[in-house]
């Protein structure tokens, strides 16, 4: 029995480690049944046992990538209330953006890289890829909060793409003049569309 354990463990592991390493290999990884099975040396049959639907492998690979890089993720912090945990991790999404000029040189690059003309296949290709990253991220911590009871465990596609329109609309009011606080005005906009995810899913 002990031994079986042992062979479940280390055949669950190898999928993990498999799924990982195809994500660190290209962002835009599809982690399909097929070639994470093929990749891990395991049958398909063996994955669907320690993960029955695609949804738990990507969570579980999901978390343990951001166990490892962001130990100190705000998501895991379980003094505060759910809302404010994914507020603060939306927060650390718009950091980099910086406020008044350093927003505005980085929405220029962008407006130069993707906007301005047709971008290369390349430049196509590496948007996508940070944008796939990004979706992943808020899916990680939407699932944390699944795992906490906050959310059920469903498809939070939705929530994810809400989620994002709203950072990106703040990053660019950080570029923009403002007549009032940003800090106010973006931490109320953060609060209410947490409130809309947390809040939608609850009543249903």
């Amino acid at each position: 029995m002990v031994a079986q354990d042992e062979d479940h463990i280390s055949s669950r592991e190898k999928v993990i480690a498999a799924a990982a390493a195809m994500l660190a290999e290209d962002a835009g990884a599809t982690l399909s049944v097929r070639a994470v099975a093929a990749r891990a040396g395991v049958s398909t049959g063996s994955l669907r046992f320690h993960f029955p639907t695609q949804r738990e492998l990507q969570d579980t690979v999901l978390a343990r990538i951001y166990g490892h890089f962001f130990p100190d993720d705000p998501i895991h912090d379980r003094s505060l209330p759910p809302r404010d945990r994914l507020v603060n991790c939306l927060r650390q999404v718009l950091a980099p953006a910086g406020v008044g000029q350093q927003a505005r040189e980085g929405w220029s690059q962008v407006y130069q890289t993707y906007l301005a003309a047709e971008p290369t296949e390349d430049a196509r290709a590496a948007y996508l890829a940070i944008a796939r990253e990004g979706r992943r991220r808020i899916e990680h911590w939407l699932a944390v909060l699944a795992d906490d009871g906050a959310l059920p465990r469903d498809d939070h596609s939705r929530h994810v793409r809400l989620l994002l329109t709203v950072l990106d609309g703040l990053s660019v009011a950080r570029a923009l003049p403002a007549e009032e606080s940003i800090l106010k005005s973006e931490t109320e906009t953060l609060y209410l569309a947490v409130d809309c995810v947390l809040g939608t899913a609850q009543t249903r």
